[in-house]
Order: structure tokens, then sequence, then C-alpha cells
């Protein structure tokens, strides 16, 4: 590593969002050009950078900083540059030039430990000196916090994160448990936070670094899908982790059972480890169920028969027997469980239910996990349908919690409700939804279980239904309308692991032959960007989806978010437009919101309408750039108005294509997959599945014939430690209340 040091001459570009700088640097050899994340540096400061030297192909050459610190001015003319470039608020460039003149080398230090001196200067009152101490203090925070951390390899930009995060007491935080920073600091994971332990003197056999250091590999498996470890897998994950004894980890373990912190439970001779929210909302899924299943419902004194006779006549339909057995189900059990593929008549068979039972008087609330597939459910059944967050009536606390107002005590006052997409909800999400549906109201559960599994922990839908506790109908006639679509047909062969049908005439569903990653890229831009458009009228920005099944590559995700702005969205003069780090956000971008943000409030144009949350997956259109104000507005679902600070936009990203794992409970006019090679965990036939059942009036495969047939062959599912199924299993068996 090299280092340079001089005096900022000139700032070209700032970027508020990440704290990327490009300045000018004067060093006592030559006036260079320095880029990086310096979010506090200002004209005329001094500053000691540290990294290397690069020559850029079109800006020549350049010192890239990994870090810097701040250098005490040591010039009048550096001081007077560093006050007037507007850094500290209340000092302009007449006022520096007053302040230097009266106090010299000696203002900084005046202005950190005698501000009440700055009233010796004319027109400088105690409000101005109020607004300048406290402009002084908040940089110098963020400067401390520079200089303290990059000895530990935090970049500034991590830096700049933890201030957003802890504000004043960031370094305090981090002196007591750096290994916070771990679950709150988005970017930096265990292994940053223990260098920094390490580091302040923290030995490996801590406590406290054992400890966090298990509940860290804990926090990882949810990420994977599981709700909870077998003990020797844990141990063996947290040994490679933490370079400790077996002895140490059992006893911080026990140490953490004690505090209530994590619970062991042995199945089937097996240990298996918890962290105790995730233990108490398994147990509390299967305790609800299990209450749910043996409740003696009151008898509608109904005519089922009669009832949907009715309700295919005045529907024009005819239902096939198994959504005749739905419905006769859901009207005489207190839960039930309907899944199935497309074109087998789930929506039919839910508007079947919802008439029968509001014909006799009973309130139907229905509800999903994510917007979009509350909106289609709203459009399929001609009823408001609700996520289940605002369902539950979402809310803060005053620590920033996310509870729900609606739960045991306020349960919902409703006689039935019908969830859409359930495949989508994890065990927390659950949890939350069973705790506030009270003893005597239905609850009917509607899904594919063939599709992902949530992206949250559990396996939900489909260990409900493999434990046989919960009532199940399966919908497996395909109806004669549904027969035409190719996208219907082949959703089903896949799923029994046949060839597809490509590139029937006049039908739905298409494969193009290219090999090369380049050239799936240029047809993938070509189709979005005029043919597909051109020959069946469809919007390239709203009615097109790319979904790509891994993120790296010419035909992942991220490069494809890449061109695709370029063709779908390209960089114009009236477009106002914003960097963040590597990409550009411009007015008319696709993006999707990449994780749950409970507290961001939104409301629509006309301000008629408010509320709060924006959630993982939720797609919108960049709708407003206000550089004065450094905010982004994001238009979702075509009436959620959202602000972003810039400083916020790593909760954004583009759209244009996404992984299929993201693109679960949607549904798109038109989608475009890229067929190519990807780890083999990522060429499955689930993935596959959900791919093409997105799709309503069109499907394109673009790639090789040979990855497509290994996807639809392998039919390998990740398991996931989840022991829903067994304890609703234990229940059926032996009759025990969990």
């Amino acid at each position: 590593m090299e280092k340079v040091e001089g005096i900022v001459s000139e700032i070209v570009f700032t970027n508020e969002g990440n704290g990327y700088t490009i300045a000018h640097v004067s060093t006592d050899d030559d006036d260079i050009v320095v880029v990086g994340c310096m979010p506090t540096i200002s004209v005329g400061e001094s500053i000691e950078a540290t990294g290397k030297w690069t020559n850029h192909k079109k800006y020549g050459l350049q010192f890239q900083a990994d870090s810097f610190v701040p250098v005490k001015p040591a010039t009048l003319e550096g001081v007077y540059l560093y006050l007037a470039s507007g850094m500290i608020g209340g000092i302009k460039e007449k006022m520096a030039n007053r302040i230097v003149e009266k106090f010299g080398l000696d203002t900084l230090d005046i202005i950190q430990n005698d501000p009440e001196r700055l009233l010796e200067v004319d027109g400088i009152g105690r409000k101005t000196v109020k607004k300048i101490v406290k402009s002084f203090e908040d940089d110098k925070e963020l400067r401390n916090i520079i200089v303290e951390l990059s000895p530990y390899g935090i970049t500034p930009t991590y830096c700049l994160r933890i201030y957003k995060t802890y504000k004043e007491k960031s370094l305090e935080v981090i002196s007591q448990n750096p290994y916070r920073l771990a679950g709150d600091i988005r970017g930096i994971g265990f292994k940053k936070a223990d260098k920094i332990a390490e580091k302040i003197g923290i030995p490996k056999d801590s406590r406290d670094r054992v400890s966090q250091g298990i509940l860290f590999v804990l926090d990882s498996a949810l990420n994977d899908g599981n709700t909870c470890l077998p003990k020797n897998i844990l141990t063996d994950e947290s040994k490679n982790l933490l370079e400790v004894d077996n002895d140490v980890i059992g006893e911080c373990m026990y140490e953490l059972i004690l505090a209530s912190k994590l619970q062991i439970e042995k199945i089937n001779g097996v240990e298996y480890v918890y962290l105790m929210k995730y233990f108490l909302a398994e147990n509390g899924v299967c305790s609800k169920i299990a209450k749910l299943t043996q409740f003696e419902f009151t008898d509608l004194n109904l005519d089922i028969d009669e009832e949907i006779r009715s309700v295919e006549q005045s529907e024009d339909i005819k239902l096939a027997d198994n959504q005749r057995e739905a419905v006769r189900e859901c009207v005489e059990n207190g839960l039930v469980i309907v899944t199935g593929g497309p074109g087998t008549g789930k929506t039919t068979t839910i508007n079947s239910i919802i008439k029968i039972f509001e014909k006799n008087d009973k309130e139907v609330m229905l509800t999903a996990p994510t917007g979009r597939a509350a909106k289609r459910m709203s459009e399929t059944t001609g009823k408001e349908a609700k996520t289940i967050h605002r369902l539950l009536e979402m809310g803060m606390s005053t620590e920033d919690n996310l509870v729900f107002f609606k739960n045991e005590d306020e349960p919902i006052k409703a006689d039935v409700i019908i969830v859409d997409e359930v495949s989508m909800v994890d065990i927390m999400l659950m949890y939350n939804l069973l705790k506030a549906v009270s003893l005597g109201t239905r609850l009917i559960l509607v899904g594919d279980s063939d599709q992902l599994p949530s992206v949250g922990a559990g396996n939900v839908l489909k260990d409900m239904i493999d434990s046989q506790v919960v009532t199940t109908v399966r919908l497996t006639e395909i109806f004669r309308q549904a027969q035409e679509s190719m996208i219907v047909v082949n959703a089903h062969r896949i799923n029994s692991g046949k060839p597809l049908y490509l590139n029937s005439k006049d039908k739905d569903f298409f494969f193009i032959q290219k090999n090369a990653q380049t050239d799936i890229l240029n047809e993938i831009i070509g189709l979005v960007g005029e043919r597909l458009p051109k020959f069946y009228g469809f919007d390239k920005l709203k009615d097109i989806q790319i979904l790509s099944p891994m993120r790296k590559g010419e035909a992942g995700v991220n490069n494809l978010n890449a061109e695709l702005q370029k063709y779908l969205n390209p960089k114009d003069r009236l477009k106002q437009e914003e960097a963040f780090g590597s990409r550009v956000f411009r007015v008319g971008d696709k993006v999707m919101q990449i994780k749950n943000n409970y507290s961001k409030t939104w409301e629509n144009e006309d301000e008629t309408e408010s509320g709060d949350g924006v959630y993982n997956g939720d797609i919108g259109y960049v709708y407003h750039i206000d550089k004065s104000d450094k905010k982004l507005y994001v238009i979702f679902d075509s009436e959620r108005i959202v602000e972003y600070e810039f400083s916020e936009l790593d909760e954004i990203e583009h759209s244009f294509c996404t992984t299929i794992h993201k693109s679960q409970g949607s549904e798109f006019p038109a989608v475009v997959i890229p067929i190519t090679w990807a780890p083999p965990m990522l060429l499955s036939r689930n993935l596959l599945y959900t791919a093409v059942t997105r799709a309503k009036n069109l499907v394109v495969l673009v790639g090789e014939v040979r990855f497509l047939e290994y996807m639809i062959k392998n039919n390998r599912v990740n398991d996931r430690y989840s022991e829903l199924a067994y304890k609703l299993n234990k229940f059926k068996r032996e009759g025990i209340m969990v």
C-alpha cells in the first residue's frame, strides 16, 4: 500500500449515498486525482490517503484510496479553504475570512474546544455558534469513526453505514460489542466484526465472542431456510468459524440456553438447536394447527350439493370433482389446504367458496403474503385482498421492532379467512397469522406446493401437507381451456420430469437455441427491446419480465440489468439520474425493493391514501429524483409512492431482470428465461417450474437444450431443517397438544 498527503483543492464529484468521491489534491510535488469513499472530505482540508495508483483508461493516472485520515491544516490558506468549503454549517466565504483573520492557525482548535470565542468575530451570534458547533461535531464523529476503524480493515464506505446506524454512539457500541456490526450493518459479516474484536483485545475463547459466533451460525442457517440446526452440525460449524474447542462451544451454548436465547429439542434421538423466537414460532404454529383441526365448528346447515349447483348455474361453470370436494371440505372443516398447479381451477374454486359463504351471511377476508399477490387476488375475485402484514395491522414499537396489533388478544374479526400463495409464507409470518385467527374462524390456505419454498425460514406449506394432519385437497384436473396453453401443459410436464413441447405454431411457449452467453444476452435484448413488443403489443417495461436462475455471468441478473437499462431506459438529458456505487438510477427505471422495510411510509399520487411498509420483492418504477433534497421516489403497483433518501438506495436494485426466487407470488404477461450453465442447485426442476408459472400469456426460453433437459431431470430439492411436519405427526399419532 502507498500513501499520499496533501490539501484538497477541488471536489469534482461526491455521491451522497455511498460517499464515493473524486477529488483534486495538491501535494508537495504535484496536483493529483484521488478517488474512493471519502464522505467527509472538503475543499481546503489536509488528508493522508492510503491505497494504490491506477491508470484509468479514460481519465488517466489516479490514486485509488482504500482509506484516509484527516490531517490538521498546516497553513492559513488550508484553514480558510476548509471553512469556506460549506462543510461546516453557518460559515460562508466572507465569514470564513473573518474567522481566520481573527484566530489564524488556532481556528479549528477554538471551534472544537472553545467555541464561545467565536462570538468575538463580527457577525457571529449565539445561534450561529450553535450551528457551527453542531455541524463541526457531526462531521467530527464520522471522522473519528473512520480514523478508529480504518486500521481494522473497515473501509470508509462501511464507516459511513456504521455512523448512519449508531450515530454518536458508534464508537461506544463497537468498543462494547463489535459483533453487533455483523447483525446490524449490511455487508459486515462476523469475520470483519471478529477482526475488530481481535484488535481491541477480545481473546478467541471470550464468552462474548463464542456466544456471538454460535448465534451468527444459526442466523446464517435461517438465511438458508432452516428453522434450526442439529447440535452436532452447529457445533462443527461454530468450531470452524471460531477455532475454539468443543467444550467452550458447549459451555457457551448452555449459557445461551439459560439466557433464553437458544432452545434445544430432542427429536428422534437428534438434538436440534433453535434461536428462541423460532422455537416458539414452530411450536406455536403446531399448537394452533392442532387446536383448529380439533375445534368443532358450528354446522352451517347447508345443502352443499345445492349450493354448488346454484353457483355453477349463476356463474355458468361446471366444477370438477376435486373442486367440488374442495368446496365441501372448506364448508365443513375449520382448516383446509387447497393446492394445485396452473390450469387446475384454484381461482374458480376460491370464487365458488366465497360466493357460498357470502350467500349465507358469512364475512370473508382475503389475504396474500405480498402486495403483488394480494393485488392479483383482488383482480381475480373482485373483492379486496390485503397483504398479511396489513391484515394483521403491522406497526412499529417504540424500540423500532415490528409488532402486529392483531393477535390472540385482538383477533381478526371474520368468519372465513382465505390465504393465497401460501408457499411463500415462512414460519414467523404463519405464526403471527395463526395467533390472530380465533377458534371458530375458518382458515383456507391456497397455494402450489411444487413451487419454491419461502425465502424466509421454514417449509410451512409442504410440512403441513406432508404431516397429513391438515385436510388437504389437491386439484389435479387441467381444464380444457387451460390445455390449450403450452405454458400450463409444459408446467405440468416439468413437474412430471417429461420433455417439453417447444415452438408449436400459434402457441405461447418457445425455445430459442443459443449457446454462448453473449449470444443469449444479445437475443434477450432483441426480444425485449423490439420483437416481443412489436409482435405481441407488449409494453417492454411493464409486461415483459426476464427471470434468471443466477446473479453472475453475462446472462445473470447483474449484467442483464446493466445492459437492459441501456436499451430500455437509455440516458437522456431530460431524465434525472443518481449514481449509487456501480449503479445509476434513472427516472423510468424498473426497480425492486430487496428487503422488508416495515417503517417505510407510502402515499398515493393525490395524497388521499397512505400506509406503512415496503416489502422484499415489490416491483416499481423510479418516479422522480430530487437532486436538491437528495431524494428518489419510486411508484409501486401504479399507486404507492415511496420516498428514499439517497443514502437508502441500497434497499432497491434494478429489476429489468430479477432472480426466479424474487419472482415468487408475481405474475407477468410475458416471461423470458436464460437457460445456461449455473451451479446444479440453481438448475433444478422446481426453479424452472416456478419461473414458467410466473407467465400469463407467453414464455420464451433462450439458451441450450442440454441445460433445459438437466433442469427437468434435476428433482433435487434442498432439504431444510424444519421440524413442523414431525411435530404435527406426533400430535396426530399421540393426540398431544403441543
